[in-house]
């Protein structure tokens, strides 16, 4: 059989080397247009026909003028290699940039934290973190230095407060004993409020170093708890004029170590009513009144109050929207019932049932041995707790039941019957009852307005 005919352009000079590290793209349109410009540099183009044998190579076929397709070989695999290589260098760069974006992310990383030295590295949430977040499990950053100064030096006059009070009562009991130990803790109080002024010109005259922060925020905390602790051994003398439950918590500022805590544990429960006289104009929210954290789950039974959101009751995380109002400033008589079949709950504000739903956990039992917290919201089992959930204002008759009270019952809490019962599983009690960081107790007036 004759051999086939084969149409070759004329040979071209060899290509000149490319760039090692030149783009890829780059270096792909500088070897064709090198190519077109020595073809053009040929003038007008013709293609001679060459006779190749069928089993010949076609490839090692010499075209006129002494060139060879392995030039072209040649080139094609040059330029694979240089895109082999550029390919290497790109990757190296990404790695070499996802290197320093990192160091670049720890570097402002430790210039925040040198800022603020109080500040935790991480946060929640939100809930917590512009506003309010919903993941009440996130603990947001604690105040700068300035606000948490005028935090502590609010707590001071809290404290003065309650030394104005006892100094009545000194008055009226004339207790020199109980004269001379006010004395010495008012000197105390007098000595942190000008210990608080000069950070607090130390700060404004921008000598305060930030660093020594923390420190001396624990500094002032531990003497703070050490003169609540002191002082309310002096206020032990006016307990036995008042009944046992006639007292009341106040917290008087939004703080994440001002709180109370329940001596005893919840049981395992299939039902509940909680009931309590709540008061506070804070806003926005007055915080968390109560919160039940166990293993596991921080989120076991809690009720808050977050930004501008109406007050919710959880049980395991599951949300049902309470319609109180009673963010007036007034004394309000608020109680909450639930049973875990079908998840139903009902909501009573001063005797009078105002809301009801179904379907928040049902058939999750409230769990056994957790903490029960006043004041906080708890991230972790008994503590992590975040200022801005804190509750602020006053609380009293914090009862607990392990069944649903009927509407007659809830309404001779509200009027403070006397044939109203303390709860079964936490009666309101001072001896049940543990206070830090500054939460105050003292007499309730409530229900003797009410009579």
């Amino acid at each position: 059989m004759a051999a086939l005919p084969r149409c070759l352009p004329p040979a071209l000079p060899p290509a000149p080397a490319l760039p090692r590290f030149l783009p890829l793209s780059l270096a792909l349109l500088l070897s064709l247009s090198a190519l077109r410009g020595r073809a053009q540099s040929f003038g007008q183009t013709r293609f001679i026909c060459t006779s190749v044998p069928l089993d010949g190579d076609m490839c090692a076929a010499t075209a006129p003028g002494g060139g060879t397709a392995e030039e072209l070989k040649s080139t094609v695999l040059q330029l694979r290699e240089t895109v082999l290589q550029q390919k290497e260098t790109i990757m190296n760069q990404k790695d070499t940039i996802r290197e320093l974006t990192a160091k670049l992310g720890r570097c402002e990383s430790q210039s925040v934290l040198d800022a603020l030295p109080g500040e935790p590295k991480g946060g929640g949430g939100g809930k917590k973190q512009g506003g309010f977040s919903k993941n009440t499990m996130g603990d947001l950053s604690r105040a700068p230095a300035a606000e948490t100064l005028s935090q502590l030096g609010q707590t001071l006059q809290s404290l003065k407060t309650r030394l104005e009070n006892l100094e009545q009562f000194s008055r009226m009991n004339s207790s020199g004993q109980s004269t001379n130990l006010k004395d010495i803790l008012q000197n105390k109080i007098d000595d942190l409020e000008k210990e608080v002024l000069s950070r607090v010109n130390s700060l404004e005259e921008g000598k305060y170093n930030p660093r020594n922060e923390s420190e001396e925020r624990g500094k002032i905390e531990s003497t703070l708890t050490s003169l609540h602790q002191r002082i309310s051994d002096l206020e032990k003398g006016q307990k036995d004029n008042r009944p046992p439950d006639r007292f009341q918590l106040t917290f008087s500022l939004r703080t994440n170590y001002m709180y109370a805590k329940v001596k005893k544990s919840l049981p395992e429960m299939y039902a509940f009513s909680i009931c309590m006289w709540i008061k506070s104009s804070a806003s926005p929210g007055m915080g968390t009144p109560f919160s039940y954290a166990v293993p596991g789950q921080a989120n076991e039974l809690v009720l808050i109050e977050w930004g501008n959101n109406p007050m919710e009751i959880l049980i395991n995380d599951k949300v049902a929207k309470l319609p109180f109002v009673i963010n007036d400033g007034k004394w309000h008589h608020i109680c909450i019932t639930w049973t875990t079949r079908d998840g139903v709950w009902e909501a009573y504000q001063d005797g009078t049932q105002t809301g009801s739903g179904e379907n928040l956990a049902p058939y999750h039992p409230i769990k056994p041995q957790g903490v029960l917290v006043l004041g906080q919201e708890q991230d972790t089992l008994g503590g992590g707790f975040d200022a801005t959930q804190a509750f602020v204002g006053e609380l009293a008759h914090f009862n607990v039941w392990d069944r649903r009270l009927s509407p007659g019952e809830v309404y001779a809490l509200a009027t403070c019957s006397s044939k109203a019962q303390a709860g079964n599983v936490i009666a309101w009690a001072e001896a049940n009852i543990d206070i830090y960081g500054g939460a105050t107790k003292w007499t309730f007036e409530a229900c003797r307005q009410l009579n």
